[in-house]
């Protein structure tokens, strides 16, 4: 018989916390635990490594929703792992599209900042001035 561990030591164990398990278990990202008589939670000590999968995905950057994809290829014995690199392939150029879209923000926020002297009345602030035009500070 396997052991069973209470929320908090697999929240301690997993490095997360405790409404965070509750809430992938109400996502469908861990299976819902067995209860004790009292009604504890009881997990098995298989949830941890579920967990610390989780996390290290969301670290990279997968939603939730592409976590459960990869999750369920894993549970998929006959898959290839060809799928798994194309969802990872997908993710980098997202991240790709982001550090783009970042460094036209930077840029835009580069060029109104070095507009504003830092001194003077906020009502002749340029950055604020150009916030407030039709033409949008990033073209």
């Amino acid at each position: 018989m396997q052991a069973h561990l209470t929320i908090g030591k697999v929240a301690r164990a997993a490095r997360t916390g405790v409404e965070t398990i509750r809430y992938y278990e109400r996502e469908g990202l861990i299976a819902a635990p067995a209860r004790s008589g009292s009604g504890y939670r009881q997990y098995v000590p298989d949830v941890i490594q579920r967990l610390r999968f989780i996390r290290e995905a969301k670290d990279l950057g997968f939603s939730l929703k592409e976590i459960k994809e990869l999750l369920s290829l894993r549970a998929m014995p006959g898959k290839s792992s060809g799928e798994v690199k194309t969802r990872a392939l997908r993710k980098i150029a997202d991240i790709e599209q982001r550090i783009a879209a970042l460094r036209g923000m930077k840029r835009a926020l580069t060029q109104i900042t070095a507009a504003c002297a830092g001194c003077g009345p906020v009502s002749e602030c340029p950055i604020l001035d150009a916030l407030e035009s039709e033409k949008p500070a990033r073209l």
